[in-house]
């Protein structure tokens, strides 16, 4: 049986392979980090995707509470606005995230606001392990800033960001990723 100990979460390269990978002329932050999965984990992106943000610690939703609060007052799209958001056609959320594009591989989510733009991409794929390859999930955040007010808030909020993903991905690993049947 495996415990946590045995599913590091790792800051990785963006994955060439991903949608987001290229996606802005101008990155102002590109990060992704990976877990491994079980060999027998489901493969479908957006239902991993689901059970990661199904699975974050508490202070992850207190955290945006405090972000809607804050950013009200700018005339930010808070998260519920984002629920409840609709747009051209018939566009499908995850949570809060407007779902752009999805593969049998990877699920991209994301948002345009006025000060920033962001993609984030779940990503399953092999990677190289000692033994071989193994599945992992790479969850990858790009962003592209418009003006100040955009840089600033990045520049508040990407160390809050970073470990938001980890502990994320380390919450799913805890709570037992879903298997094929």
């Amino acid at each position: 049986m495996h415990t946590i100990a045995d599913w590091p979460v790792d800051k990785v390269a963006v994955p060439g392979e991903s949608c987001v990978s290229h996606f802005y002329q101008k990155t102002d932050l590109a990060d992704a980090f990976a877990i491994r999965l079980p060999d027998d984990a489901i493969s479908d992106p957006e239902a991993l995707a689901r059970f990661v943000l199904l699975h974050q610690a508490p202070w992850v939703g207190w955290l945006m509470k405090l972000r809607d609060a804050m950013v009200a007052g700018f005339g930010l799209k808070t998260s519920a606005e984002l629920q409840r958001a609709k747009g051209p056609g018939d566009v499908r959320r995850l949570h809060f995230f407007r779902i752009y594009e999805t593969s049998t591989s990877e699920i991209v989510l994301g948002e345009d606001d006025k000060h920033l733009d962001f993609r984030l991409s779940v990503l399953r794929q092999m990677r190289a392990v000692p033994n071989g390859a193994a599945p992992h999930l790479v969850m990858t955040t790009v962003v592209s800033c418009h003006n100040l007010l955009g840089n600033a808030y990045l520049t508040l909020i990407a160390p809050f960001h970073r470990q938001v993903m980890r502990s994320s991905l380390r919450g799913a690993a805890r709570a037992g990723w879903p298997r094929v049947a």
